[in-house]
């Protein structure tokens, strides 16, 4: 017993500092509703910490690609011309060894149609996604708050439509980007996580797409706003969390090993 007290203070330990070096939304800087936007869906606190993983209420419950968020609580809204601009709760950087290269992802209230009639849980869809026209989005960067730096509108895609966001997966994990509608076609919802790999879905982004007014790729900075503006349609976001850096991974996997290595301890000794 006296090696395992250790073992798990130490994994506690672990635990904590991955939890800490997750980046979301810290505070909203500015926010223009815009044209047409939802006009009860203007709670700045929808966005601050965490996605979603449970709508709460009678008619709420765990929000899963099928079940997006939908609650005014939840959900910030913006129509053409809106804008929004958080602060992050730490600052993030380039990483090309991200997965897929990606570095933070935005979760907002899209969600995979179901075609079967089944929505008690036998849901099936096939592949279309809700709402079926995204709107236009432009996403920016700064590390100071006054000085943006547009990602190129070719690679950053628009907001509200790809990936469904799934309550029990990793907000911090991206989806592969080269899915494609037609993967998800007659999936249910364990077809649709065996896709996801562990990933909580959202729309993902990569530093490395920034450019400056001419064009050019920015130098690597560390990056405390994150700016969305709505160029047409309407979208609400959810939330926003950063991919962790290798070394956090590292020591979810050595977590792992050593909560392991502490269960097998106990096993040996009869414990």
């Amino acid at each position: 017993m006296q090696i395992v007290y250790p073992v798990s203070l130490l994994v506690g330990l672990l635990l904590v500092s991955t939890l800490n070096a997750q980046s979301t939304a810290h505070a909203v800087v500015n926010y223009v509703p815009g044209i047409n936007h939802s006009q009860s869906y203007t709670n700045l606190d929808a966005v601050i910490g965490s996605p979603s993983r449970v709508t709460p209420g009678e008619w709420g419950g765990p929000v899963d690609p099928f079940n997006a968020p939908y609650l005014n609580s939840q959900l910030l809204s913006m129509g053409t011309g809106g804008s929004l601009t958080m602060q992050l709760s730490e600052p993030i950087q380039n990483d090309p060894t991200h997965a897929f290269g990606f570095d933070f992802t935005v979760f907002g209230n899209s969600f995979f149609v179901i075609t079967n009639g089944d929505y008690s849980g036998g849901g099936i869809t096939d592949g279309t996604v809700y709402p079926a026209s995204p709107s236009t989005t432009r996403v920016s960067i700064s590390g100071d708050g006054a000085l943006f730096f547009e990602l190129t509108p070719s690679l950053a895609p628009s907001l509200n439509n790809f990936f469904p966001t799934d309550g029990q997966g990793r907000f911090d994990q991206p989806v592969d980007p080269s899915l494609k509608s037609s993967d998800f076609s007659n999936l249910d919802i364990v077809g649709i996580r065996r896709l996801y790999l562990g990933s909580g879905g959202g729309t993902s982004y990569d530093l490395g797409w920034a450019r400056d007014p001419l064009g050019r790729p920015i130098a690597d900075i560390d990056v405390n706003y994150i700016r969305i503006d709505v160029l047409n349609g309407r979208v609400e976001i959810d939330g926003i969390s950063a991919v962790p850096e290798p070394s956090v991974l590292s020591l979810l996997s050595l977590s792992g090993i050593l909560i392991a290595i502490g269960f097998n301890r106990k096993r040996s000794r009869g414990v």
